[in-house]
């Protein structure tokens, strides 16, 4: 059996929490929350990283997430 959990969230964060495409926090020209501009900047990237960083340890680690095939 293979456990697909941590791919499935992994993927559906990634895409979720891509800078620009849903919200961009910290945006540009001193705004601080943007929606659906699909633009980007550095400090929007490591944002973004550290946000995803924290909710995948949330989901593998503490909750444990896991959905298994076969």
């Amino acid at each position: 059996m293979a456990d697909w959990g941590p791919v499935i969230i992994a993927v559906l964060l990634f895409v979720l929490l891509s800078p620009g495409l849903l919200v961009q926090i910290p945006a540009g020209k001193g705004k601080i929350v943007e929606f659906g501009n699909m633009q980007t900047s550095g400090a929007s990237i490591f944002v973004h990283a550290i946000i995803y960083f924290c909710l995948i340890t949330i989901f593998l680690i503490v909750i444990g997430v896991h959905v298994y095939t076969g």
